[in-house]
């Protein structure tokens, strides 16, 4: 199995930090394929310029790296984002990355009866994410961002038809058992 993980935290030292290592290290102990994205370290910038807008519409960049990410994508069977939630939803990276990754005629083609994803290859998407907020509180009094738009609806438009959403609560996983625990049980989650 193939898998991409895309990361976003700009600290080394965070909680995400520890989850990327954990299933890095899963990853390697099963002897599967992965390459990282890591997009605070490649400086990827998250932002259309006028460039990239007049580019839009024909699917094609003047980004290097969105080109070296699409081609990464296309060797992959499983992607995982690594993130926290920040105001109830995706960190501007992350959003940038799907906005300016996941273009037309690459992740999908207009038809007109609406979008048709072509990255169907792609079996699971896995999301591990982070935040004070619960799970519950995110979900059920937050709009819901990350399972039903990233994963419901954008990844879904992509042709990604199966995602999996994992959280960890800072307020519930209170103490380093808690967390260690979480990160034991996490590196199952992709075998």
């Amino acid at each position: 199995m193939n898998y991409l993980i895309i990361y976003a935290h700009p600290y080394e030292k965070s909680f995400n930090h520890a989850v990327l290592n954990a299933l890095v290290q899963n990853l390697e102990d099963s002897h599967q394929n992965y390459e990282v994205i890591d997009l605070y370290k490649d400086h990827f910038n998250p932002a259309y310029d006028l460039e990239e807008l007049r580019l839009f519409g024909s699917g094609q960049t003047a980004d290097p790296l969105v080109k070296k990410y699409q081609d990464m994508i296309k060797k992959a069977e499983r992607l995982v984002f690594i993130f926290p939630v920040w105001w109830s939803d995706l960190p501007a990276i992350v959003k940038g990355f799907i906005d300016k990754v996941m273009k037309k005629e690459f992740a999908y083609v207009a038809t007109k009866n609406g979008l048709r994803g072509t990255l169907t290859y792609i079996n699971k998407a896995f999301v591990f994410t982070s935040a004070s907020s619960t799970k519950c509180f995110i979900k059920y009094f937050a709009g819901n961002a990350i399972e039903k738009t990233f994963i419901k609806t954008s990844l879904k438009q992509m042709g990604i038809n199966k995602g999996e959403w994992h959280h960890i609560s800072f307020k519930t996983a209170d103490t380093i058992q808690k967390r260690q625990k979480y990160l034991a049980d996490i590196a199952k989650v992709l075998r």
